[in-house]
C-alpha cells in the first residue's frame, strides 16, 4: 500500500478552548450508561485505526505522563482493551538496575520502541527524569539538566525515523489527588498501586508542579508537542484522550465528529495556557 503525505502526518491543528467562568461547570459528569456507550464507539474507532496502521506498517508511540493517581492506568486499560495484543504493547518500566543507571539514560527505553505495525504506550517514560527523579533526588542536577537539553533531539530522531509520537500530560488538582490516593490505600484491589512515592506525593505537590511546568516549557515543540488532559473527571478524561489520539492519526473510515475532543478537557500546551491557570497550581 502506498502512503500519502496525509497518511504519514499527525495533525497538530486544534481548536482554541472555549472560555468559561467556571471550567468545572462546563464538564458535566457522564452517567455510566452514556459513558459505556461512548466508550464502545471510540474503541471501535481504535480498532479501525489499528487495522489501518498494520496495513501501512506504521509505528505509533504514545507517552502518558502525570502525577500519581492521575488516571494513566485506567486510561491505558480502556485504550488497549479491544486491540490486538500481538501489535499492542504497554511499557511500564520499574526502578532501573545499577547497570542501567550506568548506561546512556535513553538506552533502557530504546528496546521498547515500536517496530512496524505496532502501537506502544508508555505508562511513564523517559520523562521520569524530569518529574519523579528530579523531585525525589534520584538524579543529580547535572543529570536532570543534561536530560532537558538532550530530549528534544532524541525525540526529533524518533519522529524523523518515521515514528508517530504523541505526548500527553494528565493533570489533576490537589484535592482530587488526595482523594484518589486515599481511596487507593483503602481498596484491597488497588493496593498494588501504592508505593513509597505515593506517600509523599502530596507533600511534594508544589515541587512536582514546578517540575511539570519546567518540563512542559522546555520540551514542548513543533516536532513533539505536549497535550494536556484535564483529568479530575476520570470518565471525561478517558473519552477525550481517546478522541484526541484518534483525531491526530489518519486512518480509513474515521468518523470525524465522533473523535472531536472537548478543547476544555484536552488542549495543546502553550506558555499562555500555563499563565492563564489552565493547569493545576
Amino acid at each position: 500500500m502506498t502512503k500519502t503525505k496525509k497518511d504519514k502526518a499527525i495533525r497538530t491543528d486544534v481548536a482554541q478552548p472555549r472560555r468559561h467562568e467556571d471550567d468545572a461547570a462546563a464538564a458535566q459528569a457522564l452517567g455510566r450508561d452514556e459513558y459505556e456507550a461512548q466508550l464502545r464507539l471510540l474503541q471501535i474507532e481504535l480498532v479501525k485505526l489499528q487495522r489501518h496502521f498494520i496495513e501501512c506498517h506504521d509505528r505509533i508511540l504514545i507517552l502518558l505522563e502525570g502525577r500519581d493517581a492521575a488516571g494513566k492506568d485506567g486510561s491505558i486499560k480502556r485504550i488497549v482493551e479491544n486491540l490486538s495484543p500481538r501489535e499492542t504493547r504497554v511499557v511500564a518500566l520499574g526502578k532501573p538496575s545499577d547497570r542501567e543507571r550506568s548506561a546512556w539514560y535513553f538506552q533502557r527505553y530504546v528496546p521498547h520502541l515500536p517496530v512496524a505495525e505496532e502501537l506502544v504506550l508508555f505508562n511513564r517514560s523517559w520523562y521520569n527524569r524530569a518529574g519523579v527523579e528530579h523531585v525525589m533526588g534520584f538524579c543529580t542536577p547535572d543529570e536532570h539538566e543534561e536530560f532537558m537539553q538532550s530530549v528534544p533531539s532524541f525525540e526529533a530522531m524518533l519522529v524523523g525515523s518515521g515514528i508517530k509520537l504523541l505526548k500527553y500530560y494528565l493533570d489533576i488538582g490537589k484535592d482530587e489527588q488526595i482523594k484518589r490516593l486515599r481511596d487507593r490505600r483503602r481498596d484491597p484491589l488497588k493496593q498494588w498501586k501504592s508505593s513509597p512515592i505515593d506517600a509523599v506525593a502530596v507533600k511534594h505537590w508544589r515541587a512536582y508542579s514546578q517540575a511539570r511546568d519546567e518540563m512542559l516549557m522546555r520540551t514542548h515543540n513543533a516536532v513533539a508537542p505536549w497535550h494536556v488532559v484535564r483529568a479530575d473527571d476520570k470518565r471525561l478524561a478517558r473519552l477525550n484522550l481517546m478522541r484526541d489520539i484518534l483525531s491526530r492519526l489518519h486512518y480509513a473510515g474515521k468518523k470525524n465528529k465522533l473523535v472531536r475532543p472537548d478543547p476544555d478537557i484536552v488542549f495543546e500546551f502553550s506558555p499562555d495556557r500555563l499563565k492563564a491557570g489552565r493547569l493545576a497550581p
